[in-house]
Protein backbone atom coordinates (compact mmCIF):
# COMPACT_ATOMS: atom_id res chain seq x y z
CA UNK A 1 0.00 0.00 0.00
CA UNK A 2 3.17 2.47 0.93
CA UNK A 3 4.22 1.83 -2.79
CA UNK A 4 0.73 2.48 -4.26
CA UNK A 5 0.32 5.21 -2.22
CA UNK A 6 4.15 6.81 -2.92
CA UNK A 7 3.07 6.25 -6.91
CA UNK A 8 -0.22 8.22 -6.60
CA UNK A 9 1.24 10.75 -5.17
CA UNK A 10 4.31 11.20 -7.27
CA UNK A 11 1.56 11.47 -10.01
CA UNK A 12 -0.45 14.27 -8.11
CA UNK A 13 2.88 16.32 -8.37
CA UNK A 14 3.92 15.48 -11.67
CA UNK A 15 0.19 16.87 -13.54
CA UNK A 16 1.15 20.62 -11.33
CA UNK A 17 4.13 20.86 -13.17
CA UNK A 18 4.27 21.70 -16.98
CA UNK A 19 4.82 24.61 -19.34
CA UNK A 20 3.11 28.09 -20.04
CA UNK A 21 1.60 25.82 -22.73
CA UNK A 22 0.56 23.16 -20.80
CA UNK A 23 -1.19 25.72 -17.91
CA UNK A 24 -2.70 27.40 -20.88
CA UNK A 25 -3.88 24.51 -22.20
CA UNK A 26 -5.55 23.12 -18.69
CA UNK A 27 -6.74 26.35 -17.52
CA UNK A 28 -8.65 26.48 -20.68
CA UNK A 29 -10.49 22.85 -20.04
CA UNK A 30 -11.02 23.98 -16.67
CA UNK A 31 -13.07 27.31 -17.67
CA UNK A 32 -14.96 25.05 -20.28
CA UNK A 33 -15.95 22.44 -17.66
CA UNK A 34 -17.04 24.89 -15.27
CA UNK A 35 -19.39 26.66 -18.26
CA UNK A 36 -20.68 23.10 -18.92
CA UNK A 37 -20.99 22.37 -14.41
CA UNK A 38 -23.35 25.79 -14.86
CA UNK A 39 -24.61 24.65 -17.60
CA UNK A 40 -25.66 21.47 -15.44
CA UNK A 41 -26.87 23.58 -12.66
CA UNK A 42 -29.34 25.55 -14.48
CA UNK A 43 -30.84 22.20 -16.39
CA UNK A 44 -30.91 20.48 -12.73
CA UNK A 45 -32.86 23.41 -11.42
CA UNK A 46 -35.50 24.02 -14.72
CA UNK A 47 -35.19 20.65 -15.99
CA UNK A 48 -35.04 19.34 -19.63
CA UNK A 49 -37.25 22.17 -20.95
CA UNK A 50 -34.16 24.31 -21.45
CA UNK A 51 -33.18 21.56 -24.19
CA UNK A 52 -35.26 21.32 -27.50
CA UNK A 53 -35.87 17.96 -27.05
CA UNK A 54 -39.67 17.24 -27.05
CA UNK A 55 -42.40 14.15 -27.08
CA UNK A 56 -41.88 13.73 -30.39
CA UNK A 57 -38.08 13.84 -30.16
CA UNK A 58 -37.05 12.66 -27.03
CA UNK A 59 -33.13 11.93 -27.62
CA UNK A 60 -31.37 14.41 -29.06
CA UNK A 61 -27.64 15.79 -28.74
CA UNK A 62 -26.61 14.08 -25.59
CA UNK A 63 -27.38 10.94 -26.96
CA UNK A 64 -25.87 11.66 -30.31
CA UNK A 65 -22.96 12.70 -28.86
CA UNK A 66 -22.94 9.58 -26.14
CA UNK A 67 -24.00 7.35 -29.48
CA UNK A 68 -20.77 8.90 -31.41
CA UNK A 69 -18.45 8.22 -28.81
CA UNK A 70 -19.25 4.73 -27.76
CA UNK A 71 -17.44 4.26 -31.16
CA UNK A 72 -14.42 6.39 -30.10
CA UNK A 73 -13.74 3.98 -27.20
CA UNK A 74 -14.36 1.10 -28.70
CA UNK A 75 -11.81 1.49 -31.25
CA UNK A 76 -8.83 0.98 -28.83
CA UNK A 77 -9.34 -2.66 -30.29
CA UNK A 78 -7.48 -1.39 -33.54
CA UNK A 79 -4.47 -0.81 -31.50
CA UNK A 80 -4.58 -4.03 -29.28
CA UNK A 81 -5.08 -6.36 -31.66
CA UNK A 82 -1.75 -5.95 -33.41
CA UNK A 83 0.17 -5.02 -30.28
CA UNK A 84 -0.72 -7.74 -28.23
CA UNK A 85 -2.05 -10.71 -30.91
CA UNK A 86 0.40 -10.29 -33.04
CA UNK A 87 3.00 -8.34 -31.43
CA UNK A 88 3.20 -5.79 -33.81
CA UNK A 89 6.24 -3.48 -32.12
CA UNK A 90 5.48 0.00 -33.71
CA UNK A 91 1.97 -0.01 -32.41
CA UNK A 92 2.79 -2.06 -29.44
CA UNK A 93 4.83 1.07 -28.32
CA UNK A 94 1.46 3.19 -28.54
CA UNK A 95 -1.29 0.98 -27.66
CA UNK A 96 -1.52 2.26 -24.10
CA UNK A 97 -2.42 5.82 -25.68
CA UNK A 98 -5.43 4.44 -26.98
CA UNK A 99 -6.33 2.47 -23.88
CA UNK A 100 -6.85 5.84 -22.30
CA UNK A 101 -8.30 7.14 -25.05
CA UNK A 102 -10.94 4.59 -24.42
CA UNK A 103 -11.38 5.70 -20.73
CA UNK A 104 -11.95 9.52 -21.13
CA UNK A 105 -14.05 8.48 -23.97
CA UNK A 106 -16.46 6.14 -21.64
CA UNK A 107 -16.26 8.91 -19.22
CA UNK A 108 -17.87 11.14 -21.43
CA UNK A 109 -19.95 8.82 -22.64
CA UNK A 110 -21.42 8.15 -18.81
CA UNK A 111 -21.73 12.23 -18.14
CA UNK A 112 -23.88 12.30 -21.83
CA UNK A 113 -26.16 9.62 -20.13
CA UNK A 114 -26.58 11.53 -16.87
CA UNK A 115 -26.73 14.48 -18.39
CA UNK A 116 -29.68 13.22 -20.90
CA UNK A 117 -31.48 12.26 -17.84
CA UNK A 118 -34.83 13.48 -16.82
CA UNK A 119 -34.25 12.58 -13.07
CA UNK A 120 -30.85 12.63 -12.25
CA UNK A 121 -31.47 11.69 -8.94
CA UNK A 122 -32.47 8.15 -9.95
CA UNK A 123 -28.73 7.36 -11.79
CA UNK A 124 -28.09 5.05 -8.92
CA UNK A 125 -30.63 2.52 -10.29
CA UNK A 126 -28.03 2.60 -13.06
CA UNK A 127 -24.99 1.16 -10.74
CA UNK A 128 -24.57 -2.12 -11.24
CA UNK A 129 -25.43 -4.42 -7.87
CA UNK A 130 -26.78 -1.51 -6.19
CA UNK A 131 -29.51 0.17 -8.23
CA UNK A 132 -32.33 -1.84 -9.90
CA UNK A 133 -30.78 -2.46 -13.47
CA UNK A 134 -33.83 -5.35 -14.68
CA UNK A 135 -31.20 -7.42 -15.70
CA UNK A 136 -30.98 -9.11 -17.99
CA UNK A 137 -34.59 -8.21 -19.58
CA UNK A 138 -33.62 -4.16 -20.56
CA UNK A 139 -31.00 -3.46 -23.21
CA UNK A 140 -30.34 -0.56 -21.41
CA UNK A 141 -29.20 -3.21 -18.19
CA UNK A 142 -26.64 -4.65 -20.69
CA UNK A 143 -25.37 -1.41 -22.12
CA UNK A 144 -24.49 -0.04 -18.61
CA UNK A 145 -22.62 -3.64 -17.36
CA UNK A 146 -20.54 -3.38 -21.30
CA UNK A 147 -19.75 0.13 -20.87
CA UNK A 148 -18.42 0.17 -16.73
CA UNK A 149 -16.71 -3.59 -17.48
CA UNK A 150 -14.94 -1.92 -20.75
CA UNK A 151 -13.85 1.41 -18.47
CA UNK A 152 -12.95 -0.88 -15.29
CA UNK A 153 -11.02 -3.38 -18.07
CA UNK A 154 -8.96 0.01 -19.48
CA UNK A 155 -8.30 1.61 -16.13
CA UNK A 156 -6.89 -1.47 -14.79
CA UNK A 157 -4.89 -2.36 -17.97
CA UNK A 158 -3.25 1.02 -17.96
CA UNK A 159 -3.01 1.62 -14.71
CA UNK A 160 -1.27 -1.52 -13.59
CA UNK A 161 1.18 -1.30 -16.58
CA UNK A 162 2.57 2.26 -15.86
CA UNK A 163 2.72 1.07 -12.41
CA UNK A 164 5.28 -1.59 -12.62
CA UNK A 165 6.65 0.73 -15.24
CA UNK A 166 7.30 3.47 -12.84
CA UNK A 167 9.26 1.15 -10.80
CA UNK A 168 11.28 -0.23 -13.43
CA UNK A 169 9.90 -3.63 -13.63
CA UNK A 170 8.37 -6.18 -16.03
CA UNK A 171 4.37 -6.17 -15.71
CA UNK A 172 3.30 -9.93 -14.75
CA UNK A 173 2.00 -11.35 -18.19
CA UNK A 174 -0.33 -13.98 -16.42
CA UNK A 175 -2.70 -10.66 -15.35
CA UNK A 176 -2.01 -8.75 -18.42
CA UNK A 177 -2.85 -10.89 -21.00
CA UNK A 178 -5.84 -12.40 -19.65
CA UNK A 179 -7.41 -8.58 -19.52
CA UNK A 180 -6.46 -7.37 -22.74
CA UNK A 181 -7.71 -10.65 -24.57
CA UNK A 182 -10.87 -9.71 -22.44
CA UNK A 183 -10.97 -6.20 -23.83
CA UNK A 184 -11.34 -7.55 -27.74
CA UNK A 185 -14.89 -8.95 -26.98
CA UNK A 186 -15.52 -5.97 -24.22
CA UNK A 187 -14.59 -3.28 -26.71
CA UNK A 188 -17.12 -4.85 -29.77
CA UNK A 189 -19.86 -5.63 -26.88
CA UNK A 190 -20.06 -1.92 -26.05
CA UNK A 191 -20.94 -1.08 -29.47
CA UNK A 192 -22.70 -3.91 -30.66
CA UNK A 193 -25.18 -3.49 -27.02
CA UNK A 194 -25.04 0.22 -28.02
CA UNK A 195 -26.88 -0.81 -31.74
CA UNK A 196 -29.36 -3.26 -30.26
CA UNK A 197 -30.64 -0.34 -27.95
CA UNK A 198 -31.53 1.58 -31.38
CA UNK A 199 -32.06 -1.97 -33.23
CA UNK A 200 -34.73 -3.71 -30.90
CA UNK A 201 -37.01 -0.78 -31.09
CA UNK A 202 -39.28 -2.32 -33.40
CA UNK A 203 -41.82 0.63 -33.72
CA UNK A 204 -38.67 3.16 -35.20
CA UNK A 205 -38.13 1.37 -39.05
CA UNK A 206 -35.18 3.78 -39.53
CA UNK A 207 -32.91 1.87 -36.93
CA UNK A 208 -34.91 -1.33 -36.72
CA UNK A 209 -32.35 -3.05 -38.89
CA UNK A 210 -30.08 -6.08 -38.83
CA UNK A 211 -26.70 -4.10 -40.32
CA UNK A 212 -26.73 -1.56 -37.66
CA UNK A 213 -24.90 -3.00 -35.20
CA UNK A 214 -22.64 -3.90 -38.29
CA UNK A 215 -22.56 -0.23 -39.22
CA UNK A 216 -21.89 0.81 -35.99
CA UNK A 217 -18.41 -0.58 -35.81
CA UNK A 218 -17.73 0.01 -39.48
CA UNK A 219 -18.12 3.51 -38.56
CA UNK A 220 -16.30 3.24 -35.27
CA UNK A 221 -13.29 1.77 -36.24
CA UNK A 222 -13.19 4.98 -39.24
CA UNK A 223 -13.90 7.75 -36.54
CA UNK A 224 -11.85 6.57 -33.91
CA UNK A 225 -8.52 5.85 -35.05
CA UNK A 226 -9.02 8.86 -36.96
CA UNK A 227 -8.69 11.17 -33.76
CA UNK A 228 -5.72 8.50 -32.27
CA UNK A 229 -3.85 9.79 -35.63
CA UNK A 230 -4.92 13.28 -35.02
CA UNK A 231 -3.65 12.75 -31.02
CA UNK A 232 -0.70 10.74 -32.35
CA UNK A 233 0.46 13.58 -34.43
CA UNK A 234 -0.13 16.39 -31.68
CA UNK A 235 2.15 14.02 -29.13
CA UNK A 236 4.90 13.49 -31.72
CA UNK A 237 5.29 17.11 -31.82
CA UNK A 238 4.76 18.76 -28.73
CA UNK A 239 6.59 16.12 -26.09
CA UNK A 240 8.89 13.60 -26.33
CA UNK A 241 7.43 10.82 -26.95
CA UNK A 242 8.02 8.89 -30.08
CA UNK A 243 6.09 7.49 -32.60
CA UNK A 244 7.27 6.19 -36.04
CA UNK A 245 5.45 7.21 -39.36
CA UNK A 246 5.41 3.17 -39.34
CA UNK A 247 2.71 2.84 -36.98
CA UNK A 248 0.45 6.02 -38.05
CA UNK A 249 0.67 4.37 -41.65
CA UNK A 250 -0.49 1.27 -40.47
CA UNK A 251 -3.34 2.61 -38.74
CA UNK A 252 -4.52 4.50 -41.55
CA UNK A 253 -4.38 1.67 -43.95
CA UNK A 254 -7.18 -0.31 -41.33
CA UNK A 255 -9.19 3.05 -41.53
CA UNK A 256 -9.37 2.90 -45.50
CA UNK A 257 -11.01 -1.01 -44.71
CA UNK A 258 -13.20 0.23 -42.28
CA UNK A 259 -14.66 3.20 -44.01
CA UNK A 260 -15.25 1.19 -47.52
CA UNK A 261 -17.50 -1.25 -45.58
CA UNK A 262 -18.90 1.70 -43.05
CA UNK A 263 -19.98 3.47 -46.72
CA UNK A 264 -20.70 -0.34 -48.58
CA UNK A 265 -23.68 -0.97 -45.58
CA UNK A 266 -24.98 2.80 -45.85
CA UNK A 267 -25.48 2.62 -49.25
CA UNK A 268 -27.03 -0.94 -48.78
CA UNK A 269 -29.30 0.31 -46.42
CA UNK A 270 -30.24 3.21 -48.90
CA UNK A 271 -30.88 1.03 -51.90
CA UNK A 272 -33.12 -1.22 -49.63
CA UNK A 273 -35.29 1.73 -48.46
CA UNK A 274 -35.46 3.62 -51.52
CA UNK A 275 -35.95 0.84 -53.81
CA UNK A 276 -38.68 -0.94 -51.48
CA UNK A 277 -40.35 2.45 -51.34
CA UNK A 278 -42.62 1.72 -48.47
CA UNK A 279 -43.76 4.03 -45.86
CA UNK A 280 -40.91 3.04 -43.56
CA UNK A 281 -38.39 5.44 -46.27
CA UNK A 282 -39.84 8.64 -44.96
CA UNK A 283 -37.21 8.81 -42.09
CA UNK A 284 -34.72 8.53 -44.54
CA UNK A 285 -36.61 10.78 -47.16
CA UNK A 286 -36.34 13.19 -43.89
CA UNK A 287 -32.40 13.11 -43.99
CA UNK A 288 -31.29 12.61 -47.56
CA UNK A 289 -34.21 15.09 -49.40
CA UNK A 290 -36.52 16.59 -46.83
CA UNK A 291 -39.92 15.70 -46.35
CA UNK A 292 -42.92 17.23 -46.79
CA UNK A 293 -41.18 20.47 -46.55
CA UNK A 294 -38.88 19.83 -43.39
CA UNK A 295 -35.13 19.53 -44.18
CA UNK A 296 -32.73 20.89 -41.55
CA UNK A 297 -30.78 18.00 -41.86
CA UNK A 298 -30.37 17.59 -45.25
CA UNK A 299 -27.21 19.58 -46.13
CA UNK A 300 -25.74 18.34 -42.64
CA UNK A 301 -25.87 14.38 -44.39
CA UNK A 302 -24.57 15.40 -47.62
CA UNK A 303 -21.75 17.45 -46.21
CA UNK A 304 -21.19 14.24 -43.91
CA UNK A 305 -21.58 12.22 -47.13
CA UNK A 306 -19.47 14.05 -49.22
CA UNK A 307 -16.33 14.61 -46.34
CA UNK A 308 -16.64 10.70 -45.67
CA UNK A 309 -16.10 10.05 -49.75
CA UNK A 310 -13.40 12.29 -49.65
CA UNK A 311 -11.78 11.03 -46.73
CA UNK A 312 -12.08 7.37 -48.05
CA UNK A 313 -10.22 8.51 -51.38
CA UNK A 314 -7.36 9.91 -49.28
CA UNK A 315 -7.18 6.63 -47.39
CA UNK A 316 -7.61 4.23 -50.06
CA UNK A 317 -4.80 5.90 -52.16
CA UNK A 318 -1.00 5.21 -50.91
CA UNK A 319 0.45 8.30 -52.25
CA UNK A 320 -2.20 10.76 -50.79
CA UNK A 321 -2.02 8.68 -47.71
CA UNK A 322 1.60 8.45 -46.88
CA UNK A 323 1.99 12.59 -47.03
CA UNK A 324 0.99 13.51 -43.39
CA UNK A 325 -0.51 16.43 -44.35
CA UNK A 326 -3.30 15.42 -46.65
CA UNK A 327 -3.55 12.58 -43.73
CA UNK A 328 -4.60 15.24 -41.50
CA UNK A 329 -6.89 16.55 -43.49
CA UNK A 330 -8.49 12.77 -44.44
CA UNK A 331 -8.35 12.17 -40.66
CA UNK A 332 -10.51 15.31 -39.53
CA UNK A 333 -12.86 14.86 -42.67
CA UNK A 334 -13.52 10.89 -41.17
CA UNK A 335 -14.37 12.52 -37.88
CA UNK A 336 -16.70 15.58 -38.83
CA UNK A 337 -18.43 13.05 -41.14
CA UNK A 338 -19.25 10.37 -38.98
CA UNK A 339 -19.59 12.83 -36.19
CA UNK A 340 -22.52 14.15 -38.35
CA UNK A 341 -24.06 10.39 -40.13
CA UNK A 342 -23.77 8.83 -36.31
CA UNK A 343 -24.67 11.72 -34.09
CA UNK A 344 -27.81 13.64 -35.47
CA UNK A 345 -27.99 11.68 -38.77
CA UNK A 346 -29.08 8.68 -36.88
CA UNK A 347 -30.85 9.48 -34.01
CA UNK A 348 -32.92 12.38 -35.18
CA UNK A 349 -35.00 10.69 -38.16
CA UNK A 350 -35.75 7.63 -36.24
CA UNK A 351 -38.51 9.86 -34.31
CA UNK A 352 -39.59 11.62 -37.78
CA UNK A 353 -42.42 11.27 -38.55
CA UNK A 354 -43.60 10.76 -35.09
CA UNK A 355 -46.17 8.29 -33.90
CA UNK A 356 -48.82 10.69 -34.94
CA UNK A 357 -47.34 11.51 -38.30
CA UNK A 358 -46.10 15.33 -37.25
CA UNK A 359 -42.93 15.99 -37.97
CA UNK A 360 -40.82 18.22 -35.37
CA UNK A 361 -37.84 19.63 -36.68
CA UNK A 362 -35.26 19.33 -33.28
CA UNK A 363 -32.00 21.26 -33.18
CA UNK A 364 -30.26 21.41 -30.15
CA UNK A 365 -30.97 24.28 -27.90
CA UNK A 366 -27.64 26.66 -26.90
CA UNK A 367 -27.91 25.18 -23.61
CA UNK A 368 -27.55 21.52 -24.55
CA UNK A 369 -24.67 23.17 -26.72
CA UNK A 370 -23.30 23.96 -23.67
CA UNK A 371 -23.28 21.54 -21.49
CA UNK A 372 -21.99 19.23 -24.32
CA UNK A 373 -19.30 21.46 -24.56
CA UNK A 374 -18.47 20.89 -21.23
CA UNK A 375 -18.36 17.40 -21.03
CA UNK A 376 -15.93 17.34 -24.20
CA UNK A 377 -13.85 19.41 -22.06
CA UNK A 378 -14.23 17.18 -19.43
CA UNK A 379 -13.20 14.02 -20.98
CA UNK A 380 -10.22 15.84 -22.91
CA UNK A 381 -9.03 17.30 -19.45
CA UNK A 382 -8.71 13.31 -18.47
CA UNK A 383 -6.98 12.46 -21.31
CA UNK A 384 -4.76 15.29 -20.99
CA UNK A 385 -3.70 14.22 -16.99
CA UNK A 386 -3.53 10.91 -18.56
CA UNK A 387 -0.89 11.50 -21.23
CA UNK A 388 0.63 13.84 -18.47
CA UNK A 389 1.29 10.61 -16.42
CA UNK A 390 2.08 8.02 -19.02
CA UNK A 391 4.63 9.69 -21.76
CA UNK A 392 6.93 10.54 -18.66
CA UNK A 393 7.08 7.29 -17.42
CA UNK A 394 6.82 5.10 -20.82
CA UNK A 395 9.71 7.59 -21.55
CA UNK A 396 11.80 6.83 -18.28
CA UNK A 397 11.68 10.48 -17.34
CA UNK A 398 9.49 10.04 -14.00
CA UNK A 399 10.46 6.77 -12.10
CA UNK A 400 10.64 5.98 -8.30
CA UNK A 401 14.11 7.30 -6.86
CA UNK A 402 17.43 5.47 -6.16
CA UNK A 403 16.08 5.05 -2.51
CA UNK A 404 12.78 3.15 -3.55
CA UNK A 405 10.54 5.57 -1.84
CA UNK A 406 10.28 9.04 -3.42
CA UNK A 407 10.04 9.69 -7.03
CA UNK A 408 12.16 11.36 -10.32
CA UNK A 409 11.09 13.55 -12.49
CA UNK A 410 13.11 14.94 -15.38
CA UNK A 411 10.20 16.01 -17.81
CA UNK A 412 8.88 19.04 -15.58
CA UNK A 413 7.37 20.66 -19.43
CA UNK A 414 5.78 17.62 -20.68
CA UNK A 415 4.77 20.02 -24.01
CA UNK A 416 7.90 21.27 -25.73
CA UNK A 417 9.00 25.24 -26.32
CA UNK A 418 9.48 25.55 -30.01
CA UNK A 419 13.13 26.10 -28.86
CA UNK A 420 13.63 22.68 -27.41
CA UNK A 421 11.18 20.65 -30.37
CA UNK A 422 13.80 22.61 -32.72
CA UNK A 423 16.67 20.59 -30.76
CA UNK A 424 15.08 17.23 -30.41
CA UNK A 425 14.57 17.47 -34.26
CA UNK A 426 18.01 18.27 -35.38
CA UNK A 427 19.21 15.65 -32.59
CA UNK A 428 16.88 13.25 -34.58
CA UNK A 429 18.11 14.32 -37.88
CA UNK A 430 21.89 13.86 -36.51
CA UNK A 431 21.36 10.65 -34.99
CA UNK A 432 19.66 9.43 -38.34
CA UNK A 433 22.66 10.92 -39.96
CA UNK A 434 25.18 8.84 -37.86
CA UNK A 435 23.11 5.64 -38.45
CA UNK A 436 23.35 6.63 -42.10
CA UNK A 437 26.99 7.20 -42.19
CA UNK A 438 27.36 4.08 -39.70
CA UNK A 439 25.69 1.89 -42.44
CA UNK A 440 27.92 3.11 -45.01
CA UNK A 441 31.24 2.37 -43.41
CA UNK A 442 30.00 -1.47 -42.65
Amino acid sequence: MKNIWNFYKGTLVLTIRGSIAYYCWVGFLLALMVIGVITYMVQLNEGLIISNMRDQVSWGFYISNFTFLVGVAAAAVLLVIPAYIYHWKPIKEIALLGELLAISAIIMCLLFVTADLGRPDRFWHLIPFIGILNFPQSLLAWDVLVLNLYLILNLTIAVYYLYNLYYKREANKNFMTPLLLLSIPAAISIHTVTAFLYNGLAARPFWNASILAPRFLASAFCSGPAFMILIFFLVRKYTRFKITDEAIQKIAELIAYAMFINLFLLGAEIFKEYYSDTVHLAPLQYLLQGLHGHNALVPWIWTAMIFNVTAFMIFLIPETRRNNTILVLGCVLIFIGVYIEKGMGLVIPGFVPDVLHEIYEYAPSGMEMLLAIGIWATGLFVFTMLLRVAIPIMNGDFHVADDGVGFQISDNLFFLRKSDREKDINGSDENASATSQGSDSA
